[in-house]
């Protein structure tokens, strides 16, 4: 028993946290909760096993029974996202797109993708996956007033650069992409486009925010556990069918792109819980990512009304879970920690302009955890005038803290979801 202080020190750390998001206003935009069916997967005895290659073409024996949960799992996807493909395996939106990039592009050859000042997602950067991949990036031009791709030029570079892909992958994702015209123009030139719907997936599961398959996209990678509240992980999905030799390539390299490419063995117990995520989301996602999206915009709404700087006046300042404000040249990092320390938790952000992701000058906010607990229009109202005591009063960053612990006080179930036989379930223990 010599080690066994070091274990009960993890255990109580991790209890620590847990203590700490059940008094805290959670609000990182890329953050979820899981349901309680979702979570008795991951203690399933699926986390220890390994299940390499595709149903019923195993390198391993013994995974009759994850072939019925993988099977189900695309089944639950396809219907989810009216598709004719989906890939359940990836471990994270970044391993899917990893999948993707390594699939259908090669090194050195162009890309044109949005630049991460404008609110791309770093693994679309030259410092994440597309780096690794040793792609040309070439950046889109960017509307600052309308937070979103600037349509004309982006279709004039893609006609001129002739890229290989089109990528539209995003961390601050406000408004739709113009993925129509975009699409139209890549397909021009012989590229596929590439939409990674990690921040807004369950949004368009929900019917409440684009339908990127439909406008044009050849390939959609996300994250399940953000506006889609299952476990961290990743998927693709396609509306190729494969009734053409074309149409068979490009599937079957997708799927090598999977594995072997970026994966081994998959996360069996995280793949069983996306399937129940899947089956909620069917019963319960148009619901709340209405709710999401109101909530967005009334907490955007009730900031600019406090005074705060937020994106995208000109069109709503949202149409989806997240809300960018502007804080200062370089005060974006500050200001999260004083949030923090107020019992908000945000994450700094860059916003156009800022050159350093390490000293940026903005917050990005997200709603689906907030929707999550039961929160709507009114308690975001309430939310932005703890902003305002902490960031513009300068208040009392404990005085704040207390009054956000008696706010939660009354939302500490979880809703969207299947309760059956786990009423007065308590998300926050560690079992």
């Amino acid at each position: 028993m010599k080690w066994y202080n070091e274990a009960e020190y993890i255990r109580k750390q991790a209890m620590n946290n847990n203590q700490f998001f059940k008094n805290s206003l959670p609000m990182i935009a890329s953050e979820n909760v899981l349901s309680p069916l979702c979570r008795e997967m991951l203690i399933t005895d699926l986390h220890g096993r390994y299940a390499e290659g595709t149903p019923g073409n195993r390198y391993y024996e013994g995974c009759k029974f994850f072939d019925l949960i993988e099977e189900k799992a695309m089944e639950l996807a396809k219907k989810l996202f009216n598709c004719s493909y989906a890939d359940v395996r990836p471990t994270a939106g970044t391993t899917a797109n990893m999948a993707i990039l390594k699939a259908l592009i090669k090194p050195g050859e162009p890309a044109v993708v949005l630049d991460l000042a404008n609110g791309a997602h770093i693994s679309f950067g030259k410092w994440g996956a597309a780096s690794v991949r040793g792609i040309d990036l070439i950046s889109y031009p960017f509307n600052d007033e309308e937070m979103n791709i600037d349509v004309d030029g982006a279709v004039k570079l893609i006609k001129k650069v002739k890229p290989k892909l089109a990528l539209n992958g995003r961390s601050v994702f406000l408004f739709p992409s113009p993925i129509k015209e975009l699409a139209e123009a890549a397909h021009e030139v012989g590229a596929y486009l590439v939409y990674d719907a990690a921040h807004v997936l369950g949004l368009i599961a929900g019917k409440q925010f684009q339908d990127p398959l439909r406008e044009g996209a050849d390939v959609m990678s996300g994250s399940t556990h953000k506006t889609l509240p299952g476990p961290q992980g990743g998927m693709i999905v396609s509306n190729h069918k494969g009734d053409t030799d074309h149409d068979k390539s490009f599937l079957r390299k997708l799927g090598f792109g999977v594995f072997p490419g970026v994966t081994s063995s998959y996360h069996l117990h995280h793949v069983a819980a996306k399937a129940i995520a899947f089956a909620e989301h069917l019963e319960f996602g148009e619901a709340y990512a209405k709710q999401i999206i109101k909530n967005a915009q009334s907490l955007a709404q009730s900031l600019h009304q406090h005074g705060f700087n937020v994106y995208g006046e000109k069109l709503g300042f949202t149409k989806s879970h997240q809300v960018l404000l502007g804080i200062g040249p370089g005060k974006g990092k500050e200001a999260s920690k004083l949030l923090e320390d107020s019992g908000i938790v945000t994450n700094m952000n860059t916003i156009p302009g800022d050159q350093d992701p390490l000293n940026p000058s903005g917050l990005r906010l997200g709603t689906p955890e907030l929707t999550r607990i039961g929160m709507k229009e009114n308690e975001m109202e309430e939310i932005a005038v703890f902003f305002e005591r902490a960031l513009l009063k300068k208040e009392s960053a404990k005085k704040i803290k207390e009054d956000i612990k008696e706010f939660r006080k009354d939302f500490q179930e979880l809703h969207y979801c299947f309760k059956e036989g786990f009423r007065g379930y308590d998300y926050h223990k560690l079992i």
